[in-house]
């Protein structure tokens, strides 16, 4: 049994101690034989030798057994092994099966294992891009679009809702925009939108994407069929955003009310990130990315826009646009404008979506359901609020007469719009009856009586002479007892109490 190493160094100081092995070997509680094994090693300045490994049942079977490992790629199971080994006679252990299995299938590891090379960058070169599973919002899942420049780690975010090619253009046009300027090269997954098919080995590019990188000059690569180290960059920068954004509770995000809520999360993600020095270059990305402007190249002024659909232009006092026989809204603060118009999906799931380019790219302004002619689709957050007064009328004297009956108050304005509602006759006599009336009494007492007028409905011609006579009455009899809810007028029955008592007789 081999020792371990403080118990070799116990055993080499009782010998270098005693000078005896069989003394050395009382004082350390081994054999002398142990203690002059080792004392001989170290005089031959050399490690005791390994024991020597015995015979075992599994032995022959071993070739066996290498070569299953060999066929599975180092995958292969110890129990499927184990019994394999019993219909071929092998009378052994499990326990022995898989530690030889074990063994033959470290062996493999090791000479099979993969050697990764740092990626040393040039500025300029090259940008990565991947997604990411978004949070939910109104029910409709979205996804994160990660782009990375290699050599600055400058990370872009964007929100979008599909994964289709007019929405990763889009958001590659704005990540450009925002890097202020293009790469040479954009690695990034065979998506769809990316490559068709591999023939071969060799990935067939999608066609729209071949216009899309001659318009911006940039060349396309997609990293290797299942294999995420070779885009480990995008990788993390996933990993990280999905942790942040994505509502968890590890990170006390609450559920996002909107797409516009998730818009401003990833920007402000984003300035977190690229603000902050970076744990391999000790600086921050957006430091870095000022250098590496200079290496980029100029990004066209015109965005790639045969992917978002038909042109279109909004009217000017209707934020509406019709395509294929329905009409659909748009925000109002692009009256005006030119927008393109495309279909998404089949069946119950066919969307309408419209993009508008602007001074930062493209970007999705409207997606709808399909429409019918005669019923358009409407969203109310492209309408703005409807002006105060705008279906209330607000009374304004046109005429001296009008002038002075307004002047009286609110509750003559009031009284004017109740009464006019209510179709009531003769309201400009009316109105003059409570001019005059204001000279007998205040314009106080007239314009409270007009209000009460108008609230209970009374707008008959001597309603308001009635409601002013009532309320001066009442003003007049305030000192006197008058019966209320707490109070009652009846004669009380305190004085029969004393009934048939005779005072001042002593009985």
């Amino acid at each position: 049994m081999l020792k371990s190493a403080e118990e070799i160094m116990e055993i080499l100081d009782a010998y270098d101690l005693t000078g005896s092995l069989r003394d050395a070997a009382e004082l350390a509680g081994c054999s002398h034989h142990t203690v002059a094994r080792y004392v001989g090693a170290r005089e031959k300045a050399g490690v005791p030798a390994a024991p020597v490994r015995r015979d075992q049942l599994i032995d022959p079977f071993l070739d066996k057994v290498e070569e299953w490992v060999e066929r599975s790629h180092g995958k292969v199971r110890a129990d499927r092994a184990h019994a394999k080994l019993v219909w071929l006679g092998y009378a052994g252990s499990e326990r022995t099966t898989r530690r030889a299995v074990a063994e033959l299938k470290a062996a493999y590891a090791a000479g099979h294992r993969r050697v990764h090379r740092p990626w040393i960058t040039e500025p300029g070169m090259w940008l990565q891009y991947d997604y990411g599973d978004g949070p939910v919002i109104d029910g409709v899942k979205t996804t994160l679009f990660v782009a990375w420049l290699a050599w600055s780690r400058f990370r872009v975010v964007l929100p979008i809702r599909d994964k289709t090619m007019p929405s990763v253009f889009a958001a590659l046009d704005v990540t450009f925009r925002r890097l202020g300027g293009v790469p040479t090269y954009v690695l990034t997954d065979n998506e769809k939108t990316v490559t068709v098919e591999h023939i071969a080995g060799i990935p067939v590019r999608n066609g729209q994407l071949a216009e899309f990188a001659r318009h911006y000059s940039v060349v396309v690569h997609t990293c290797v069929p299942a294999d995420p180290a070779s885009k480990g960059g995008t990788e993390s920068s996933v990993k990280l955003a999905k942790a942040d954004l994505v509502p968890k509770d590890t990170n006390l995000r609450q559920e996002y009310t909107s797409f516009a809520e998730l818009e401003a999360a990833c920007q402000e993600f984003c300035d977190l990130v690229n603000g902050r020095a970076h744990r391999v270059t000790r600086r921050p990305p957006a430091e870095m990315l000022a250098e590496e402007q200079q290496r980029l190249h100029p990004v066209v002024t015109d965005p790639f826009t045969v992917a978002f659909g038909t042109t279109r232009v909004v009217p000017v006092n209707t934020p509406m646009v019709a395509f294929e026989y329905g009409q659909y809204s748009v925000p109002h603060q692009l009256m005006g404008a030119t927008v393109w118009v495309r279909v998404h999906g089949q069946g119950a799931d066919e969307q309408v979506v419209i993009t508008h380019v602007g001074p930062d790219g493209p970007k999705e302004v409207a997606r709808h359901r399909r429409a019918t002619p005669g019923t358009p689709k409407l969203d109310d957050l492209h309408f703005p609020a409807a002006p105060a007064g705008a279906l209330e009328r607000t009374p304004r004297a046109k005429t001296t007469a009008e002038a002075e009956f307004l002047g009286l108050g609110e509750g003559a304005r009031l009284w004017l719009v109740e009464a006019a509602a209510a179709g009531t006759g003769k309201v400009r006599v009316k109105m003059a009856a409570a001019v005059q009336l204001a000279r007998l009494f205040t314009a106080g007492e007239v314009d409270w009586a007009l209000g009460h007028a108008a609230v209970h409905g009374r707008f008959a011609e001597a309603d308001l002479a009635s409601i002013l006579d009532h309320h001066r009455q009442q003003a007049a009899r305030v000192g006197e007892h008058r019966a209320s809810e707490d109070r009652s007028l009846t004669q009380g029955t305190s004085s029969w109490a004393r009934y048939g008592q005779h005072e001042g007789i002593d009985r």
